[in-house]
């Protein structure tokens, strides 16, 4: 994977963006992934390998410490500016799940986002009950808001690979300084929700886990009910990491969203890599429930 040097889009040094931009540069559509608060952007290592080797480019970010989503959404659109990119296909994961969304309806009058997978997201902060502490995370001293984060890992016995998710995980967590943590949990639970509305045109799959994982069944409820159109890609198992622990499958979910993309200025996939993955696809189609 090829590692960015850091990048810097405001005029505060110390917000850097760090990212892994694989895949071919000649793509001015990528797939972006954004990963949850607990992540970094190696978390997204499975896909990135996968993807790219079926001609892909793919980007996996790692955010600076934003304490607020409006100035998260300017940093963002500011870092698309600097790489050059006019629209992109978002993969948003829990949190990511949330920013993406919410960068989708701040670009909505002049478009950046031409698609979204959203991953064990959620539309609205208010289901974690934590609006009230939003603005006390930035005074909290690390080791008690990764026990917060911990909090919502999976309990009791679980399979290998997903044990080894949660490894990988908690090695993930473990690497982020305070303000990084504290900050994206002030995202993450400061009053905000997503209006429809905004991004009705743009094609939406909702990747969803049926065993224990941090989110509620309202919380996937309300997501259907916020994009009715959307494709949704089920998981028997996966817990919070299915991207991690369920790989192949989530993986060919994300092949079937882009496939509607190929053949448009707006494929984020080598047009001659097409057929060579429409070969593998088809062998792969006996996969798990996908409406």
């Amino acid at each position: 994977m090829c590692f960015s040097p850091q990048i810097i889009v405001d005029d505060d040094d110390s917000k850097v963006w760090s990212l892994y931009d694989a895949g071919p540069k000649s793509v001015r559509c990528p797939i972006i992934f954004l990963p949850p608060v607990s992540g970094t952007a190696e978390v997204f290592f499975q896909q990135v390998l996968a993807l790219t080797g079926w001609g892909y480019r793919v980007i996996s970010l790692q955010y600076p410490v934003y304490w607020d989503l409006m100035e998260f959404c300017d940093g963002f659109r500011k870092l698309l500016d600097h790489l050059q990119l006019d629209k992109v296909h978002l993969f948003g994961a829990s949190l990511g799940g949330f920013l993406a969304q919410k960068f989708a309806e701040y670009t909505h009058k002049s478009p950046r986002v031409h698609s979204l997978i959203l991953c064990n997201s959620f539309s609205d902060t208010s289901i974690f009950n934590q609006t009230w502490t939003a603005n006390s995370f930035w005074l909290m001293p690390a080791f008690l808001l990764k026990k917060i984060v911990l909090g919502n890992f999976a309990k009791g016995p679980v399979d290998p690979k997903m044990a080894d998710a949660i490894d990988f995980m908690v090695d993930r967590l473990e690497s982020l300084n305070q303000s990084e943590l504290a900050s994206r949990l002030t995202l993450n639970c400061q009053n905000s929700y997503v209006e429809p509305h905004k991004i009705k045109d743009v094609a939406v799959t909702i990747i969803d886990v049926f065993d224990q994982s941090a989110l509620s069944l309202e919380a996937k409820e309300e997501m259907y009910k916020l994009y009715p159109n959307a494709r949704r890609a089920h998981l028997k198992t996966g817990g919070n990491f299915p991207y991690l622990c369920r790989s192949a499958e989530v993986n060919l979910y994300i092949q079937i969203h882009m496939r509607q993309f190929h053949g448009t200025r707006y494929a984020a996939i080598n047009p001659a890599m097409v057929s060579a993955e429409e070969l593998e696809m088809s062998s792969n189609q006996d996969s798990e429930d996908y409406q």
